[in-house]
């Protein structure tokens, strides 16, 4: 009799811990469903790295220019400064080019749609901020106001990263709240704002890339 009432008592203590299991489990099932419906989560840590390589390469392009053909001063109404937005456009071309080129690619291996509400919403949040500073760069260098474009290109590139991590990888907020601080600090030395430049679009994307790479891509 003790014995049938200790075996009824473990079946029941193993239906019970199956069945808070299961129901775990359909907890974690359904917050993973929820956030692949409202989050965009196939951005590539590959992209990262080849924008931070790019970055690298038009650092070093506009350095060697302004060096060699304007005597280290960069003239607002130049043919050098001309070349070196030149040079920044391919830079963000490249870069967007490559980032939705491998992020489609993920996005199809996960078997997810590239183009759907919750990517529509990651863009739209991240070009609110975006838009917002490239106009207003392009206003205070109309006025021939450029010495803190550097600064500013970083706090506004920030902004729109920590704005785009609330329909994304929370990730990309930290590599958004890096960028702001290396704004605010070129606020501070504009003198240093090419090399901080460097440092937060080439350096920091190549290391974040790279994180990210081995964080969820390489698994």
């Amino acid at each position: 009799m003790l014995f049938t009432i200790k075996s009824i008592y473990f079946v029941f203590q193993s239906t019970f811990i199956m069945s808070d299991q299961d129901y775990l489990k359909d907890i974690s099932e359904i917050k993973n469903l929820m956030n692949k419906s409202s989050r965009f989560i196939s951005l590539s840590g590959l992209s990262g790295i080849l924008a931070g390589i790019y970055a690298l390469v038009g650092a070093a392009v506009a350095y060697w220019l302004v060096a060699e053909y304007s005597y280290g001063r960069l003239l607002l109404d130049g043919k050098v400064f001309n070349l070196v937005l030149l040079d920044l456009f391919l830079i963000a071309f490249f870069s967007v080019v490559t980032g939705i080129f491998l992020t489609t690619r993920k996005a199809k291996k996960n078997g997810e749609n590239f183009w759907d509400a919750s990517s529509k919403r990651l863009l739209f949040n991240f070009l609110i901020p975006l838009a917002t500073g490239g106009i207003y760069i392009l206003i205070i260098l109309n006025q021939h106001k450029y010495g803190q474009t550097a600064a500013l290109m970083l706090i506004f590139y920030g902004l729109a990263l920590v704005n785009a991590s609330k329909y994304s990888i929370g990730d990309i907020r930290y590599l958004g709240f890096i960028q702001i601080a290396l704004g605010l600090i070129c606020a501070l030395y504009p003198g240093y704002g090419f090399w901080l430049w460097t440092l937060g679009f080439g350096v920091m994307h190549i290391v974040y890339g790279t994180w990210m790479h081995f964080k969820y891509d390489a698994k």
